[in-house]
């Protein structure tokens, strides 16, 4: 698995440095890529808690003719307690992987850019990772790739920073030196603005509006997995995502 290395450059800054963090989603939303367009640097929480019950750590939403497409990754969790997120393995039990690819080969062969990302689809569903992290991680890459997402990914993990918030994205912020530190909206009720504003970090908070772009299969669904951009609007989305990135409510 690649690594993203902490570089010198982020320990001294040379002007205002904006963090942000996300956990590893599966095939993530259009908003987890108009956050990084806004960071310098994007921390992957991949060393806290796997959460217990539905997560979007495993599963996200693709379109075809009869609405939303729900894809699953199945991973290993009776009897084995807390985990966490870059722990977990994935259950290469079943014939899962062939059919989320028929599924999504079958639901999107209209669509004008499938064939750019055939490849890493290729790829994720028919090599077996061992750990949910890191094919996670590779469809993260290649949509950084695609999109020209200039923000440095760091891994939790790589940092050495622990604990629990609202501590925690507090002492990330001082491990990289940054002077924002960028959330999302509802997470507002996890964060403490005294810790932050102590350690002279401002908090700031955004909400993207979705994207809205043309699609295949009827009305327009909002925040599906960023693949159903990729394959409906090509190099497109990437001006579709700044846009997005830019409209804070």
């Amino acid at each position: 698995m690649q690594r993203w290395r902490l570089g010198p450059n982020l320990l001294k800054p040379s002007r205002p440095m904006i963090v942000s963090a996300y956990q590893p989603y599966f095939a993530p939303f259009p908003g987890f890529f108009a956050k990084a367009l806004r960071s310098d640097v994007l921390v992957i929480m991949d060393a806290v808690q796997f959460p217990r019950g539905t997560t979007w750590l495993t599963r996200n939403r693709f379109k075809n003719d009869q609405g939303p497409l729900w894809v699953t990754i199945p991973v290993w969790k009776k009897g084995l307690g807390l985990q966490k997120i870059n722990e977990v393995r994935i259950c290469h039990k079943g014939r899962w992987a062939n059919k989320h690819m028929a599924s999504i080969t079958s639901a999107y062969s209209n669509a004008p850019f499938l064939k750019e990302h055939l490849g890493l689809l290729e790829n994720i569903f028919s090599q077996r990772f061992e750990k949910l992290i890191d094919l996670n991680l590779e469809i993260i890459r290649h949509m950084n790739t695609y999109l020209e997402i200039s923000a440095r990914v760091m891994l939790l993990s790589q940092l050495g920073v622990e604990g629990n918030e609202p501590q925690l994205s507090v002492g990330i912020c001082r491990q990289l030196g940054a002077s924002q530190f960028l959330a999302q909206s509802s997470a507002k009720k996890y964060l403490d603005e005294e810790a932050f504003g102590r350690a002279g970090i401002a908090l700031k908070f955004f909400k993207p509006r979705p994207s809205v772009y043309p699609q295949l299969w009827g009305p327009f669904i909002s925040n599906l997995s960023t693949f159903d951009l990729l394959f409906n609007c090509g190099p497109k989305a990437r001006d579709i995502l700044r846009t997005c990135a830019k409209k804070i409510s």
